[in-house]
This record gives structure tokens, sequence and C-alpha cells, in this order.
């Protein structure tokens, strides 16, 4: 099965700081303008993570919180955008030079099309008390410092295969097969027919149990440099036989009468991989003229499947020449299989 991993990568946030001083001169007299909506000081426009914004300070504090405070917004001045930020507000202290934090927000969503717009959520800045007589208030001089954060998206890569290196197909087969191609260390010999062939004890008793035995085992019949008589079998079939022990595939171009042959001398070596690959063959050449001699030797040499595949043609055929073959065999074998399915 195809496996197939990909990967894709999502880099931090990246952030955009900036602070923006905000200078009122003149704090007193900008005082009685009210606490409506349009009652603020506005500093000039400046710009942080690529997007406009504006500090819009109330010096009568916003409607519906009195004139006991001060109020205080960070805006969102670009049309259409919605981002995330944070901001510290700080107040100057003009003795010491140093600022000091009166509200943080953490990081929110701004959005330019909220009527709110502001950070932080709570209108109020500070009490008034707290900052006038105080050294934030100096020369009628009040400073503001906001310090704001911009959190930019996060980048996410484009999706890739995760590296991968394909694993060779196996090759085993043709290195031993080449030990035949080659003739080269040959260390057993049959008689076959007539005809001495030659192998190697090790890849047979690889391949048969029955060669196994025959070779190493207590059936062992012949020593370095004798030879076994092998009979009953055609030349022919037993390098057939070996082709498929050497290679684990059949030689090209084999026709019905030879795959017949070899499922003999598949059963005869106990090598149940050539006789399936056999069986399989034999099932797809089925036929009116050869169902009746496959079934025979199927059934003579305990091929279960390629026995039920031939009785089962036979029932989808319905011929009545099949049956005048070799009635009682079929008859027979057809009652058995019915009684059982």
């Amino acid at each position: 099965m195809k496996t197939c991993k990909t990967v894709s990568t999502c880099t931090p946030l990246e952030e955009t700081q900036g602070t923006h001083v905000f200078d009122i001169l003149g704090y007193s007299k900008h005082r009685g303008m009210g606490h409506k909506y349009d009652s603020y000081i506005r500093s000039g426009t400046f710009n942080v993570g690529g997007h406009d914004w504006t500090i819009i300070f109330f010096p009568d504090g916003h409607k519906g919180y009195g004139q006991d405070y001060i109020s205080v917004y960070l805006v969102l001045v670009n049309n259409r955008t919605k981002l995330r930020a944070s901001c510290d507000l700080r107040l100057l202290d003009h003795y010491t030079g140093c600022s000091f934090s009166v509200h943080k927000t953490g990081p929110r969503i701004f959005n330019a099309a909220d009527i709110t717009r502001v950070a932080p959520q709570a209108p109020c800045f500070m009490r008034r008390d707290q900052i006038e007589g105080s050294a934030y208030l100096r020369d009628d001089r009040l400073t503001i410092e906001c310090v704001l954060t911009v959190f930019n998206k996060p980048h996410v890569t484009e999706t890739k295969s995760f590296p991968k290196i394909d694993r060779p197909p196996a090759d085993m087969t043709e290195h031993v097969a080449k030990l035949l191609e080659e003739k080269k260390g040959f260390d057993v010999s049959f008689i076959v027919g007539g005809e001495t062939i030659q192998a190697h004890r090790f890849v047979l008793a690889m391949r048969s149990p029955v060669f196994k035995a025959e070779l190493y085992g207590s059936m062992r019949e012949a020593r370095p440099g004798q030879c076994i008589n092998i009979e009953d079998m055609q030349p022919a079939v037993f390098k057939a036989l070996l082709h498929f022990i050497y290679t684990d595939s059949l030689p090209s171009g084999e026709d019905t009468e030879m795959v017949r042959l070899l499922l003999v001398a598949a059963d005869r070596y106990a090598m149940d991989r050539l006789k399936l690959v056999c069986q399989s063959i034999l099932c797809e050449d089925l036929n009116k003229d050869t169902v009746a001699t496959t079934l025979a030797l199927a059934d003579q040499h305990n091929c279960h499947q390629l026995k039920d595949a031939c009785l089962q043609f036979i029932e989808l055929s319905a011929s009545k020449d099949l049956k005048a073959t070799c009635p009682s065999f079929i008859e027979d074998a057809l009652q058995k299989r019915r009684k059982f399915s």
C-alpha cells in the first residue's frame, strides 16, 4: 500500500511594536469641552504594523462617567480593517523623566468599523485628582505615551510532500536466477529421461521440503558427485520446475498440458505456491473440452479450489456432453457438492 505524508508549517505570530508620545500643552485650557462624543482632543496619526492609529483624549471625561475622570482611547483609523493588538497607556513623570503604566490591555481585536474602536474597553482612564497636582502634570503639560504592539497574521507555508526515499523493489530472485543462467557452482546432478540436469543443493532445499529431505535429510539419495535418478518425469517438465525454483515464475509460453504436468510435479515436491499458480492458470483455461480432464487432475492431487471451480463450471454450463464424458465421476462429485453446499 502506497502512503503519502505531507507537511506544512505555521510560524509564530510576528509582532510589531511602536510608541507614540502625545504631548498635551495647556491642559487646563482644554477643560470645559464637555463629554459628548465630539468633545475630545485627537493626536496626530501614527503608523504601527502598517496600520494607522490615533489617540483620543477627553479632558472632561467620556459621557456617563462625569467630570471626575479623564478618558483616553486608542483608535484604529483604517477603514474595513480588523486586527489583533495590545497597548500600554502610560503617563510621563515630568520630574523623573520616567513613564508609568496606568492601563494595560492584552491582545484583543481592533475593528475600524466598530463604533467603540478603543482600548481599554472601560472608558475611564484615570481619576482627575490623581493627575492634577501630581508629577504627571507640570507647567500645565500632560504627556501620554502609548506603547502599541500589533500582532500580524501567522504565516503558514504551502503543503509540501514529506521527504521520502523510495524503497527499491526486491531483487533476490534476479540474483538466484543468475545462478541457474551462469551454470556455475552446481553441486547436484539429476538423470531425467536419460538427460543429465544440474542444480544447486541449497537452492532446491530452500524451495522444496522434499528436495531438502532428499539432499540433506534422512532421505538423502546422493552425495556430491553422485547423480539422482528422477523417474516418471520429462526433462522439459523438470527444467520448468527448476526455472520456477530459481525465478519464482513459470517459463513463458507454456501450454495447458505443461501446466498440468507442472502441477503434478509441484504436488510431488510439496511446492504449494507453484501448485496454486498452476491451479489458477488451469482455472482460467476451463472450457467444455478441458474441464473433465482438469477435474480428474484436481481430484487426484487434492487441489480443492480447482476441483470446486470445475464443478461450478459444470453446473453453470449444464452441458449434457460434459456429463456424458465421465458420467459417474462427475455426477458423484456434483452430488457431494450439493450435499455440503
